[in-house]
């Protein structure tokens, strides 16, 4: 597959109009025409379905477009990589992140780095622990912060002194709001928001103990900002991290007996990484957490 047409295809897909597309790329609407059919007959599968006005892409389609993507932003990301080899060091990071305290580390060490590299530059990408990992293996991402607990086994990795204190976002008019800290009990006619991944509902699981098969859980999430704003509408109450974030109507109470998190900076194993990523890799080994 050409990287060019995966790039015509990504925008066909976002205009959902061929004439609109072959307008943005600068080239015919029957030569763009002809060369999404010839990416349909190369991958032998339909990526549109057409009508007189608008085009709207196929189960085949939605596929193809998440793995476009993806192909594109690594070529992208090589390029940049080999554009600045032979120049001081440069170029790019690109570094996965939880929501989590631990930032606030990693944002000293890159504000640390600067300092002698100054012309790096950084693309930060939030989302949760599985999701960064799936985008270090393909290569897309160079390092992710990751909130334990996580399987690390295939990935170097540095581990924080930090701790993340669990507790609960609740609502300020809540009947626990008074509370110092909540034990499982206190939680079984409270309508829960839970954190998505498995490893880290397992860990729940094992602090309401017995208690977890009477708790009731109205939904789950990845991104404690999105749950914030559920928890801000009555929803439920959502149990997370503690991010000491400024939420007007919100309020965080501790756990009882107290889970801690741990964070790690990983990278993959034998993988072979710009000179600029080795730079900081190595800087980060040195730096006193």
């Amino acid at each position: 597959m050409d990287i060019r047409i995966l790039k015509y295809f990504l925008i066909v897909a976002r205009e959902e109009n061929i004439t609109r597309a072959a307008e943005i790329l600068h080239v015919t609407q029957p030569t763009l025409s002809r060369q999404l059919m010839q990416l349909e007959d190369e991958l032998d599968v339909k990526l549109f379905k057409r009508t007189n006005h608008s085009i709207r892409l196929t189960e085949d389609g939605m596929l193809l477009k998440r793995r476009a993507q993806e192909i594109v932003s690594l070529a992208e990301k090589t390029k940049k990589e080999f554009r600045h080899k032979e120049e001081a060091i440069s170029g790019e990071i690109t570094i996965g992140s939880g929501e989590t305290k631990s930032v606030h580390i990693l944002a000293e060490m890159i504000a640390k780095f600067r300092e002698q590299y100054p012309m790096v530059q950084y693309d930060f990408y939030t989302a949760n622990a599985d999701d960064i990992k799936e985008r270090l293996d393909k290569g897309i991402l160079d390092i992710g912060l990751l909130t334990e607990p996580v399987d690390i086994s295939k990935y170097n990795f540095i581990r924080l002194k930090k701790r993340e204190k669990w507790g609960i976002l609740v609502r300020k008019d809540s009947e626990l709001s008074n509370r110092e800290n909540v034990a499982p009990e206190d939680l079984l006619n409270i309508p829960l928001l839970l954190v998505k991944r498995p490893l880290v509902k397992n860990e729940l699981a094992g602090w309401f103990g017995d208690y977890y098969d009477q708790i009731q859980v109205v939904g789950t999430y990845n991104l404690i900002n999105n749950a914030a704003v559920m928890v801000e509408k009555r929803i439920g109450a959502a149990l997370c991290f503690d991010l000491g974030n400024s939420y007007d109507n919100l309020q965080f109470i501790p756990l009882s007996p107290s889970i801690e998190t741990g964070a790690v900076l990983v990278w993959k194993k034998n993988q072979i990484v710009s000179q600029t990523t080795y730079r900081f890799i190595e800087f980060l080994k040195k730096y006193k957490l």
